[in-house]
């Protein structure tokens, strides 16, 4: 049994949003006056005088979706009410009673579970008296409180402490995830369907209409016994047409999303051309070494037309910097490869962990520089005096050189290119720093003085005739 939850509801506007990251502590829903911003539910685990419990945020009841989504945000605040434990029905003091409330009102009655009023936005102690007409609504009392104001939240926090019932469990059943993943791409890729795949219920929001998704939403799910965050992000769009505040977060939210993530999921639409967003979201990746894997989703529609081999020689010749990202081939409405791809995430999660001794890395260094040298430049030959791994997740390589400048970018890709062949992240981005370290003899891969024979060191197994990339056909 998971810990108990507290849905939070009521009419558009009343400041829902704003409540549920004043409780969580920190922004996660995107707060904009425009009505009916939220729609899918967000949920964050919160502590409250030792007890645990998981609050859920919700769309606004009662609202016409400008995209026609109205029968799916209500969906989703249905099931938001039959999993919590306890209902927080939040009005605005500032507007007063408006019809809708009463609505909401009649929703709720008969509901079988503890209501708690809450008049947000009673933002001084002037205005409490104003929300005694919400009494009228008939549950009971009415707690003045104000997110903006930071006003009245340990008695919130206390009056659902005691709203629980006492036999749900006090402790999380939840553990720190292995594994967080980010679920991104452009508008219409079929993200949502994959969490909701992922998370088997039906978590988010799937429709033909573009910009379905505003918030990232967090979803846990088991795989193998380790817990697994899979984070769905908004449909990312040309920075040049973002319009709205509303995109604007959800945008902000799509690349914090991927800083926080341990595996990035870049979804494309089978049936479309890489386009500018694309390759854009892709240097955004790139530029943060986070690993990833190019995700082609409804391959269902191109089968027989298109061979798998095609389709990712035509991603390798649009996004060239990142030849060494794995693709995979799925259909998320089916669930086909959907498992593999998580399969494929965890090992590139530890790809990105290992690290290497500085022995056998200063030996791929030498062999590097055997088989092709620095060239001269300003009359100076470059040397790598030795090299070292200094941190993981990205792996991160300092090479001390006797002057970064003498290594031009076609010799450091080379370098990456050894590293990723000879060493166990194949698949993953590498941080390569070239220091200056002066006053030193010799180089690695340079022959001593006075001459004597070099030491042939044992050059590193090398896996023949792999790809560089792992292509799935089996679809």
């Amino acid at each position: 049994m998971g810990i108990p939850q507290v849905a939070i509801v009521g009419r558009p506007n009343v400041g829902k949003s704003s409540l549920f990251n004043w409780l969580a502590g920190r922004r996660i829903a995107i707060v904009d006056p425009t009505p009916g911003v939220t729609r899918d539910r967000l949920k964050a685990p919160i502590e409250i005088a030792g007890r645990y419990v998981e609050i859920v945020d919700t769309g606004g009841m009662g609202i016409e979706d400008v995209d026609d989504l109205t029968r799916d945000v209500e969906r989703q605040i249905d099931l938001a009410l039959k999993q919590a434990d306890v209902i927080l029905f939040v009005v605005d003091t500032r507007s007063g009673l408006v019809p809708l409330d009463d609505e909401v009102a009649g929703r709720l009655r008969g509901i079988g579970k503890p209501v708690l009023l809450v008049a947000n936005k009673c933002d001084t102690g002037d205005m409490v008296p104003q929300a005694a007409e919400f009494h009228g609504l008939g549950f009971g009392d009415v707690l003045c409180v104000s997110a903006k104001q930071n006003r009245g939240k340990g008695d919130l926090l206390e009056w659902i402490r005691r709203s629980i019932p006492a036999e749900l469990p006090s402790e999380p059943d939840v553990q720190e995830p292995a594994l967080k993943l980010a679920i991104v791409g452009k508008r219409n890729t079929g993200k949502s369907t994959f969490i909701n795949c992922l998370a088997r219920e039906e978590r988010t929001i799937v429709s033909e209409v573009e910009g379905t998704t505003r918030d990232s939403v967090d979803i846990r799910f088991e795989k193998d016994k380790k817990i697994i965050v899979a984070i769905d992000t908004a449909g990312v769009r040309n920075k040049g047409k973002v319009k709205t505040n509303v995109d604007f977060y959800s945008l902000a939210r799509a690349e914090r999303s991927i800083r926080r993530a341990d595996v990035v999921l870049h979804f494309f639409d089978a049936a479309k051309k890489v386009s500018h967003v694309d390759k854009q979201l892709a240097s955004y990746v790139l530029d943060n070494y986070k690993p990833a894997i190019f995700v082609v989703n409804k391959w269902d529609l191109l089968v027989g037309s298109l061979a798998t081999g095609e389709f990712g020689d035509y991603l390798r010749k649009v996004l060239p910097s990142l030849d060494y990202v794995p693709i995979a081939f799925i259909t998320a409405k089916d669930g086909k490869n959907v498992q593999q791809v998580l399969d494929l995430a965890q090992n590139l999660h530890k790809q990105a962990s290992a690290r290497v001794g500085t022995g056998e890395l200063n030996r791929v260094v030498e062999r590097a520089i055997e088989m092709q040298s620095p060239s001269i430049r300003t009359n100076r030959q470059g040397r790598i005096y030795y090299a070292t791994q200094a941190a993981a997740n990205p792996p991160l390589i300092v090479l001390f050189t006797n002057g970064p400048q003498l290594f031009d970018k076609t010799y450091q890709r080379y370098l990456l290119k050894v590293f990723r062949d000879h060493l166990p992240f194949r698949d993953v981005p590498i941080k390569m720093y070239l220091r200056a370290k002066e006053r030193m003899e010799k180089g690695l891969g340079e022959k001593p003085s006075p001459p004597k024979p070099a030491k042939i060191r044992a050059r590193p197994k090398v896996r023949k005739g792999e790809p560089a990339h792992e292509v799935w056909r089996d679809v």
